[in-house]
């Protein structure tokens, strides 16, 4: 469970969120919004990517907070770039090193790194070079990379923009597989209908938050008032 009680993030004396209060426990959550609403940072305060100015962020009623490493590793979070957390040029290596304070040893790490690829069917991919990776490949490494901490909650943030069309359908079939609890942010409102709750960020305040059949109907009608 992931309880925001009265948060709000500023930067620069611009109000980014609002005095936000919610409690997300549905095993699949979508957060929508106009570019700029705040969502990806609603999202980045779920892990401590984002601080918040005011209020506070509780992940199973521990707070997150700077040196709170127990909540922090709860929560994983997969960037809509890869290229954002692939900093290696062998794929092992690169999920390895998250894995090197875990106290794994390692052969340890190795076969986890080995399951997991297999489990994916993506286990051809162990010694081929990061910057080779085609974009879904990249993204499916990136999601890898989180799992492997076996975190109890999933963060992703826009995670089929960059995709096509095959590799969008093999990325959703994972995700759906997972047991996790994910919370996504994403423009794709096929996939938003998917989940079990959603939350309409807007001008950084929650704008709705209900069934997605009737936050994505509300969101399309202002969309086009908009156009």
């Amino acid at each position: 469970m992931i309880k925001i009680e009265n948060v709000g993030v500023s930067k620069e004396n611009k109000t980014i969120l609002a005095a936000i209060s919610v409690t997300l426990t549905e095993p699949r959550i979508g957060i929508i919004g106009s570019n700029g609403s705040g969502k990806s940072t609603f999202a980045k305060l779920l892990n401590g990517l984002e601080r918040a100015t005011t209020g506070a962020v509780f992940v199973n009623d521990a707070p997150i907070g700077k040196n709170n490493k127990t909540a922090l590793g709860k929560v994983g979070f997969v960037f809509q770039n890869p290229d954002n957390q692939i900093v290696f040029p062998i794929v092992v290596e690169d999920l390895a090193f998250g894995l090197k304070k875990s106290g794994l040893s390692k052969q340890q790490i190795q076969s986890r790194i080995t399951t997991y690829l297999e489990q994916f069917g993506l286990r051809h991919l162990l010694e081929r070079r990061t910057h080779e990776l085609s974009g879904g490949e990249k993204q499916l490494i990136a999601l890898i990379g989180v799992l492997l901490m076996e975190p109890e909650i999933i963060v992703l943030d826009e995670p089929t923009t960059l995709l096509d069309l095959r590799n969008r359908s093999i990325l959703l079939k994972l995700l759906a597989e997972l047991p996790q609890k994910l919370i996504i942010v994403s423009h794709d409102l096929a996939l938003m209908a998917e989940m079990d709750r959603l939350l309409w960020i807007e001008n950084g305040n929650i704008h709705q938050d209900g069934s997605p059949e009737a936050v994505i109907s509300a969101y399309r009608q202002f969309a086009e008032s908009e156009s």
